[in-house]
C-alpha cells in the first residue's frame, strides 16, 4: 500500500465538512428571532416553562465515534468527489458513511479506503448515512490476492446480506478478522468459508443444532439425514421434501467440530450450506458464489 500508518489519517477538506442546519450568516438572525419568540407573552413564554417543554438534547458525543475497528465491505460513488461506503464495525455492526473528497486525485483516502484491510474509522451523525471524518489503516494483515480475493469478495457479500444495519456482531467481526487471516495464509478455502458460513448464520439467528435431530435423538456417523431449514436435522426418509439435501451422520458430526477435511464432508457441507443460503436469502442470488461456482472453487 502506498500510504503508510502515519500518512493515511486524514481529516475531510474544509469545504466537504458537513453543513450545518443554516449558513452562518443567518445565525444572529435565527437568535434574534427565538429571543423575541421568548418575550412574547403568554403562559408558556417564561424560561421555566420553556424549558419544560423543550425535548432533552443527546449529548453530541453520542454521535461522534472515534476510531472504531472496522473494514470496508462495498465502496461506490456519491456525486463527482465523494463515496458512500458501507463498513462492517466492531461495535456498531454495518454503517454507511459518506467519505467526502476521496475521490479527489489528491485525497489520502483514495489509498486508505479499499477492502479487507483493517481500518481505525471516525464518523458524525445520526442519519441513515453518517458522515466519516477520520480513517487511518491499522495495519498487520496480509493482502489477499487470486483466489483468496474472490472467497473474500464471496464472504463481504454475505455480510451485507445476512446483516441489517447498526445490529452490533461482535463474535461474527472477530470471526471475520479470522476468516480474513486464513484465507490470506492460503488455507483450503472450503474449509474456510464452511466455518465462516456457520458462524455467520449462528450470529444472525439461524442457529444450527447438527447433533441431534429434531425428535431428540442423537446423530450417529452412519445415519442419513437430512435438514429441515425451519425444524432442523431429521432422518431421512423417502416421503420427506426432495428438495432437502440428503448428508451422513459422519459429515453432520465433522461440521459440529469445524472439521472439513474428509472429502465427503466437504462435498456434502458444500451441498447443505448452498442450500441453506439460498433458502435463508429467500432465493436472491450471490453474485459473487456464481462466479467461484463457475470456476469450480466453491
Amino acid at each position: 500500500m502506498d500510504d503508510g500508518p502515519n500518512d493515511a489519517r486524514m481529516m475531510p477538506p474544509a469545504d466537504d465538512r458537513p453543513d450545518d442546519d443554516f449558513d452562518a450568516s443567518e445565525r444572529p438572525v435565527a437568535r434574534a428571532a427565538k429571543k423575541r419568540a421568548r418575550a412574547v407573552s403568554s403562559p408558556m413564554s417564561s424560561p421555566v416553562a420553556a424549558e419544560g417543554e423543550r425535548a432533552p438534547r443527546r449529548p453530541r458525543s453520542e454521535f461522534r465515534i472515534a476510531e472504531q475497528p472496522g473494514f470496508v465491505l462495498h465502496s461506490y460513488p456519491y456525486r463527482e468527489t465523494s463515496l458512500i461506503i458501507d463498513v462492517f464495525s466492531r461495535d456498531f455492526g454495518r454503517v454507511a458513511l459518506v467519505a467526502k473528497g476521496a475521490k479527489r486525485p489528491h485525497s489520502a483516502l483514495r489509498g486508505v479506503l479499499q477492502t479487507f484491510q483493517p481500518l481505525g474509522l471516525s464518523w458524525s451523525g445520526k442519519g441513515e448515512v453518517r458522515t466519516l471524518t477520520t480513517a487511518e489503516w491499522v495495519g498487520g494483515m496480509l493482502p489477499l490476492a487470486g483466489d483468496a480475493l474472490l472467497c473474500g469478495f464471496y464472504v463481504n457479500e454475505l455480510l451485507v446480506k445476512f446483516c441489517a444495519r447498526d445490529d452490533a456482531h461482535p463474535a461474527l467481526f472477530n470471526h471475520y478478522v479470522l476468516t480474513l487471516s486464513r484465507l490470506a495464509h492460503d488455507e483450503p478455502a472450503v474449509q474456510v468459508l464452511r466455518s465462516f458460513e456457520r458462524v455467520l448464520l449462528r450470529e444472525t439467528g439461524y442457529a444450527m443444532n447438527l447433533m441431534r435431530t429434531v425428535t431428540r435423538q442423537p446423530v450417529v456417523p452412519e445415519g442419513r439425514y437430512v435438514f429441515d431449514p425451519d425444524r432442523g436435522v431429521r432422518e431421512a426418509a423417502d416421503d420427506l421434501h426432495v428438495q432437502w439435501p440428503v448428508m451422513s451422520g459422519q459429515t453432520l458430526i465433522d461440521m459440529e467440530r469445524d472439521d472439513y477435511t474428509n472429502p465427503q464432508t466437504a462435498a456434502q457441507s458444500k451441498t447443505l450450506m448452498r442450500f441453506l443460503l439460498n433458502h435463508y436469502l429467500g432465493g436472491t442470488p450471490l453474485a459473487t458464489r456464481q462466479i467461484l461456482i463457475d470456476l469450480q472453487k466453491l
